[in-house]
């Protein structure tokens, strides 16, 4: 595989015992970090949407599992075991419907658990206190793996993606890319999956333009992937989410991109509000659809979008714009933030571990099984 540039986009930055995380809301006018020393300050910053996108969870989780192990002063496990339960699950709170969130707490979870039990009520408080030091250590060097794997992950689904692209026939050479949300660096590790699908296929020059949905009512799109392949100089422009339509009309889209929070066993896949209109719409006009995410999205334990929750954010998310009311406080408003579009409107999902297809359910399972 030929090696794929680095994003110039640093999402999280770790120096051993804290997490500086950029401050997304602030995007794109300020660039600042958020210093987190608890796991409180990572629960916070997940629920607040200082970081948000699955994979950039479920790693920012990971840490703040390490950052709630160096917090614990005390020699005994048992104690150790029920302080982590409880951070565990402060952290496992901060947003619903993210399945990476879970992941990464439960992969944490797995790495530390058996230590516990093997040393609980067997050791001397001495020993029980080397352990606790050792599970420290250990649970901050997953962290670091994690981060790593994740732009590997990452870097490896871009390259499927853009192999199942160039496979495409009856497209122009280079394309005209349409997405949704954010689903590049700032929603990893540092890479991304639908947006660094669409970098990969800017490096490979097969890229004419990218059309950024601003996605309301959060702006993740104008904010932040806009800013980003500002960053990256490659050509786009943003429209108004109620404007996908007309271009698709027009014959101006080649294909749709987006990212995933959560993909159900059979292939149905939550993502941000609004998604499920682009997959209609690209369903009406024969506009290829592709969602890409990674392995860790899928969640095998939900079969289908119905079972997944959907996360209701704070009305005041649509009620203000940049910090300005657009509407009184006596209107009432509702605000979702994800839809589900079901597997017949997707025509691939985009993995690391390759590109699946129709039948989603058999072919998921086939994945899980690499």
């Amino acid at each position: 595989m030929a090696r794929i540039a680095d994003s110039k986009v640093k999402t999280m930055i770790w120096d051993g015992s804290k997490l500086k995380l950029i401050d997304q809301r602030k995007l794109p006018f300020e660039k600042i970090y958020i210093k987190c020393e608890t796991a409180e300050d990572i629960a916070l910053a997940i629920k607040d949407m200082v970081v948000r996108g699955a994979p950039a969870i479920g790693v920012t989780a990971s840490y703040g599992v390490a950052i709630a192990a160096n917090e614990f002063k005390g020699n005994s496990i048992s104690d150790f075991d029920s302080f982590m339960e409880e951070k565990t699950c402060l952290l496992a709170e901060a947003r619903p419907t993210a399945v990476n969130l879970f992941w990464a707490i439960e992969k944490m979870k797995k790495a530390y658990k058996g230590l516990v039990s093997g040393v609980s009520g067997k050791t001397t408080p001495a020993g029980q206190k080397n352990a606790i030091e050792k599970i420290k250590k250990l649970l901050i060097k997953e962290a670091e793996d994690m981060e790593i794997q994740d732009v590997k992950i990452n870097k490896g689904l871009s390259a499927n993606g853009l192999g199942l692209i160039k496979q495409l026939s009856g497209l122009s050479l280079k394309l005209t890319v349409l997405t949704h949300c954010n689903a590049g660096a700032l929603a990893t590790a540092g890479y991304g999956t639908a947006l660094g699908v669409i970098r990969s296929l800017n490096a490979a020059g097969l890229l004419q333009n990218v059309i950024v949905d601003e996605t309301r009512p959060y702006m993740q799109g104008a904010r932040l992937t806009a800013w980003e392949l500002a960053q990256e100089k490659i050509p786009y422009f943003v429209i108004s989410d109620n404007m996908a339509g007309y271009f698709m009309d027009r014959g101006d889209v080649d294909i749709i991109i987006t990212g995933a929070d959560r993909v159900a066993a059979n292939g149905d896949t939550a993502n941000k509000i609004g998604t499920l209109s682009l997959s209609i719409l690209a369903k009406y006009y024969n506009i290829p659809f592709y969602i890409a995410a990674p392995v860790s999205t899928i969640d095998i334990n939900t079969p289908d979008g119905k079972s997944i929750i959907i996360e209701q954010r704070p009305h005041e998310e649509i009620k203000k714009i940049a910090g300005c009311r657009i509407m009184p406080d006596y209107m009432p408003v509702s605000n979702p933030s994800f839809d589900v579009t079901p597997n017949e409107n997707i025509s691939a999902i985009i993995t690391e571990k390759g590109n699946i297809f129709a039948p989603f359910e058999k072919n998921i399972q086939k994945i899980f099984k690499l």
